[in-house]
């Protein structure tokens, strides 16, 4: 047989490995009803409980304030259930920001599950305890964005967050975790409660080739009214319109005050800009440059003459880890469009406001909207309307959240993607202080780091910090305002299977033989 039918033949077996894969759904995608549940007080389902950001919506004067227009939202259903490229292009939008991208969720790849054989479990409704809690959690976090991690256990606001969020919540976490000034806003996996808040991956130096990138970035304005945004409602309602709000963020200093990540808001800014696969390729090249002992399946830990390089060796890892983003991507905005259309936290906040607000917009919704009482009794909001004058979430980002639904997340799906990879090429259990001397940012000055009274400095891995660096990077987003915990959980998850298939499918294309081992976001182990 020759080449040209090998290739035939290895493309065809991918294709076999792909279509047999095994996976475990009871048919049909489904979401959480809440489109066909909520109505108006008509009988007419005013889809409430669903994204509708860049549609129009009733104005403040209107007994439906802040609710998207029906027959708009019905031409963004008609076009996910037609899938026709003209009934994308007649979508009713408002004030002309444009929606992102929902024909990706309808494409096909090449490589990998295809993003119709992936599920995620319908998205936590508005009327249940669950959802209660992951809202309240996000007002928590909007207050806390700029107390430093490292004051965390000292800072009384944190300690309110602790109290509320561990007692007052039936459904919160999920999963369940101890929720201590320790845990508190931290991931669920392996790694992520050890150790500073945020990953070593995140603050250790990049090595570019001939430069050298040290991981500062400008401070963005912090302290509340200064620095959040979306909390004055008829503001908040032109960001639903769509309106093109200036999303450049406010800075303080000069261009050359930089420094680490010290607190959740630096953390929401370097989501707001990042490339999807940024922080993944840096780690990459830092494990690279410390040497970092591969997994032991790799054909060439124990050969005798050769070394990898474009098979099994650095520029593989290098692309490797980048290459599994966009079928990442490809999937979630499945689930986000043509599945879930789950709403913002920031439009969940503007449900909230009207419930528990009557002057701006001067009425309340007819019939009140169902809203779990966990949340509408909670303690955070009163300590949210002090501050604010509003019961509206405050965003981190000048435009709030993006033009697509929130479930799942796509930052979190990528990051379960390529952190996979990064957990199957290298070994997880290597101790980062056998690496390098695990850092912190120094508490008398956080333009320099230090190695002085890092927490778990000892025991930190490999695997844990990977862990974390996709937990950092995805909960970001929920710093921001623009995510939920479930968005994150149940996305980071989606993201490790993309991540398993494409090695699945790419070991039949080598020559050598390989084996991976991975520990999965759940605690069991793999070997593909």
């Amino acid at each position: 047989m020759s080449r040209h039918e090998d290739a035939r033949k290895v493309r065809r077996e991918a294709t076999e490995i792909a279509h047999d894969r095994q996976f475990t759904h009871d048919g049909d995608h489904k979401d959480n009803m809440e489109e066909e549940d909520y109505h108006d007080a008509q009988g007419n389902r005013n889809f409430i409980g669903n994204f509708s950001k860049g549609l129009p919506h009733h104005p403040i004067g209107d007994s439906e304030a802040g609710e998207v227009i029906a027959d708009a939202y019905r031409t963004m259903l008609k076009a996910i259930k037609s899938k026709k490229v003209s009934d994308f292009e007649n979508i009713q939008l408002g004030l002309g920001r444009k929606l992102t991208n929902p024909q990706a969720g309808i494409a096909f790849d090449l490589e990998g599950p295809d993003s119709h054989d992936l599920f995620q479990r319908p998205a936590p409704r508005i009327d249940r305890a669950e959802a209660a809690g992951e809202i309240a959690e996000l007002y928590w976090m909007a207050l806390c964005r700029d107390v430093k991690f490292a004051d965390f256990g000292a800072d009384p606001t944190v300690a309110a967050a602790v109290a509320d969020l561990s007692t007052n919540y039936t459904k919160f976490p999920v999963p369940s975790m101890p929720i201590t000034s320790g845990t508190v806003f931290r991931g669920f996996t392996e790694g992520d409660s050890k150790g500073p808040y945020i990953s070593q991956f995140l603050y250790k130096d990049v090595h570019w080739g001939s430069m050298v990138l040290q991981q500062k970035q400008r401070i963005v304005q912090g302290g509340g009214l200064a620095g959040d945004y979306l909390f004055q409602y008829p503001k908040w309602l032109e960001a639903q319109d769509g309106k093109n709000i200036n999303s450049a963020d406010n800075y303080t200093g000069t261009p050359a005050d930089t420094r680490y990540l010290v607190t959740p808001r630096d953390i929401a800014y370097y989501v707001h800009v990042d490339a999807l696969y940024e922080a993944y390729l840096h780690t990459a090249l830092i494990l690279l440059q410390h040497n970092t002992p591969v997994d032991s399946g790799n054909p060439y830990v124990s050969s005798q003459t050769q070394i990898g390089f474009g098979t099994f060796g650095g520029p593989h890892i290098l692309s490797l880890v980048t290459e599994v983003a966009t079928r990442a991507l490809k999937a979630v905005w499945y689930q986000k469009w043509f599945v879930h259309r789950r709403l913002r936290p920031e439009a969940f906040g503007g449900l909230i406001h009207r419930m528990k607000n009557t002057a701006s917009p001067p009425s309340v919704p007819n019939p009140p909207y169902a809203i779990h009482n966990e949340i509408l009794n909670s303690q955070v909001l009163p300590r949210i309307f002090a501050i604010y004058n509003s019961y509206l979430l405050p965003q981190a980002f000048p435009e709030g959240s993006p033009t697509h639904p929130s479930y799942g997340a796509g930052h979190a799906t990528v990051a379960g993607a390529c952190v996979t990879i990064l957990k199957a090429w290298f070994n997880e259990d290597i101790k980062i202080k056998d690496l390098f001397d695990p850092v912190m940012p120094d508490p008398a000055d956080d333009t320099n780091l230090t190695t002085v009274g890092v927490p778990d400095s000892a025991t930190i891995t490999v695997g844990g910090e990977l862990n974390k660096v996709a937990a950092n990077v995805a909960i970001g987003r929920n710093w921001a305002g623009v995510h939920y915990r479930s968005d994150y959980k149940e996305s980071l998850e989606l993201g490790e299977k993309i991540a398993i298939g494409i090695l699945e499918e790419q070991k039949i294309t080598y020559n050598e033989k390989s084996k991976f081992t991975i520990k999965k976001f759940n605690g069991t182990t793999i070997t593909v």
